[in-house]
């Protein structure tokens, strides 16, 4: 049986939050995991990781964690400094799982987010190259941390290097690590693979993790997203990693600005329901 899994930021406006109150109300809610923002935690003290961590194990939960690099941790750009930042991030992220007691990082970990090619540029190979070679180099931490590293596909508005499940398994296979592995998304693919059944089956064993929402954004049980489609395929590979819901409602603060929620879709919503809703709909579908 799949864990399954709440982002915080469903009812954060900022990528910085305290997330500890958190641990009891997704416990209180039935869920099995919590998953946070690792750059957050990778600038903790240790007293304060210890905190979080003695909250989460206080309730049974699960934390997992999650990032999009920002330009200046770009381990594919054509700047050799901004390469090496990003290589010693992401290291230090791997030394915290581990010092979290934790098991996995997902996110867009090998170039930035938002990124897109500079203009006149329409080769990203060399970006590629780069990121596949720095990822190379930080995945000899991240084994020595025995954690996993879960490179997530996202769609060509938010990221231009790895769009779909096959260059996701191209990526991972290039980089040669069990330790790397994909993240899935149900938003993104609904806007870039051909079949979300084939693109799960065609991840088998190289899928990590799965992030999971309405086509937008809203909780998944109440839009269009084919989830008899992804359980199926989820079920076929016997997939029995996390599944983490990642919707987002709220406008206003970093979240809004940076997941473009321009009208506030929790007008008449209790969140808190809204997120058990959700968990008992995924829970049935995937069971």
């Amino acid at each position: 049986m799949n864990k399954i899994g709440i982002y915080y930021a469903f009812w954060e406006r900022d990528w910085d939050a305290d997330f500890v109150p958190y641990v009891k109300k997704v416990a209180n809610l039935g869920f099995d995991i919590l998953e946070v923002n690792s750059g957050t935690v990778t600038e903790m003290s240790d007293l304060q990781r210890i905190r979080l961590k003695d909250e989460a194990r206080k309730y049974n939960i699960e934390l997992t964690f999650c990032i999009g690099l920002t330009a200046k941790y770009d381990i594919a750009s054509n700047d050799e400094r901004i390469r090496q930042n990003g290589i010693n991030f992401l290291k230090r992220q791997a030394e915290m799982l581990k010092f979290m007691e934790a098991k996995e990082l997902g996110g867009i970990i090998y170039s930035s987010w938002p990124g897109t090619l500079p203009a006149g540029e329409i080769d990203k190979r060399p970006y590629w190259d780069r990121s596949v070679s720095a990822m190379k180099e930080v995945m000899k931490t991240v084994e020595d941390c025995d954690v996993l590293f879960n490179v997530e596909v996202v769609n060509r508005f938010e990221q231009y290097l790895i769009n779909t499940c096959d260059e996701a398994v191209e990526y991972i296979s290039q980089v040669g690590s069990d330790h790397c592995k994909m993240l899935l998304d149900s938003f993104h693919m609904n806007i870039e693979e051909d079949n979300i059944y084939n693109a799960i089956v065609r991840a088998g064993d190289k899928l990590g993790h799965v992030h999971i929402g309405e086509t937008n954004r809203k909780a998944p049980g109440i839009g269009r997203f084919p989830w008899d489609e992804l359980a199926k395929g989820l079920k076929d590979i016997h997939y029995a990693g996390s599944v983490v819901m990642e919707p987002f409602l709220i406008p206003g603060g970093e979240v809004g600005r940076d997941i473009k929620i321009f009208r506030d879709l929790s007008v008449g919503i209790d969140m808190d329901i809204e997120a058990k809703r959700a968990l008992d709909f995924i829970r049935k579908k995937l069971n």
